[in-house]
């Protein structure tokens, strides 16, 4: 049978059958690296989502806070509108609109946090237009906290650069705070917070906190095709070949 299948044609099927098994192998055990990944990440967003809120005037663990996304917080401070910035192309009820994010500087301390203070019209979206929605004197903010990124999502645009004669960008694709950090005196900490909606807020800006989905998703039945596949070529291909070799066999006779 061996010496029947030694031809470049079947030499050349064969190495394509295992190449096709061990890549099936390969990206199975990757579905199950996925799986992981999310169930750990879960329960890092469980454990955020359980805990007691934070009160920033009070409890500042600055080197853990970037590990607290989706924990609750509440702090009470005042805004900075001269570094206030918007985030550009977001969507609400299917108009177009931005983010408007104004630094808060914490009651008691030198800190400051970027706060996400909702959505506006475009048309709305000029710093002279935002001067509407100032809000004057001492503050509290109810909200999540949440990370920055450091490079834009897959597809996304990068931020813009800075014109001759401009000393920072007022319009952002993203949130990078050490980009930000770059340009303002203030002491950033290292999250922003999504604020919270308030029922006697029912104008601009509209504040949604948005909670991922706690879910495994679908890794593990792909795992199992993956495994499925490479099954049904391992077991499959040598009882292929043995019904080539019977065949050939009955013509040569």
């Amino acid at each position: 049978m061996v010496q029947r299948l030694l031809t470049p044609k079947w030499i050349f099927t064969s190495l394509l059958v295992v190449a096709g098994a061990a890549l099936c192998i390969r990206l199975g055990f990757w579905q199950l690296d996925r799986l992981a990944w999310r169930q750990s990440f879960n329960a890092r967003v469980e454990g955020q989502i359980n805990a007691a809120p934070l009160n920033l005037n009070q409890d500042l663990p600055v080197d853990q806070l970037y590990d607290m996304e989706y924990r609750s917080v509440t702090v009470t401070g005042k805004y900075d509108f001269s570094q206030e910035i918007i985030l550009l192309n977001q969507v609400n009820d299917n108009r177009l609109g931005v983010h408007v994010f104004t630094p808060l500087i914490l009651d008691g301390g030198g800190e400051a946090i970027l706060v996400e203070r909702g959505w506006i019209p475009v048309a709305e979206s000029s710093p002279q237009a935002r001067r509407q929605y100032i809000e004057t004197g001492p503050v509290a903010v109810k909200g999540v906290l949440r990370r920055p990124l450091e490079t834009p999502d897959f597809g996304g645009v990068a931020n813009p650069t800075l014109s001759p004669g401009e000393t920072r960008l007022d319009a952002w694709n993203y949130i990078n705070l050490k980009q930000i950090q770059a340009q303002t005196t203030l002491q950033l900490l290292p999250v922003y917070i999504q604020q919270a909606p308030e029922a006697t807020l029912t104008g601009y800006p509209v504040r949604e906190v948005v909670m991922p989905e706690i879910t495994e998703g679908p890794h593990l039945g792909y795992a199992v095709q993956w495994f499925s596949f490479a099954t049904i070529l391992g077991v499959g291909y040598p009882f292929f070949l043995r019904k080539q070799v019977g065949r050939k066999k009955e013509s040569e006779s």
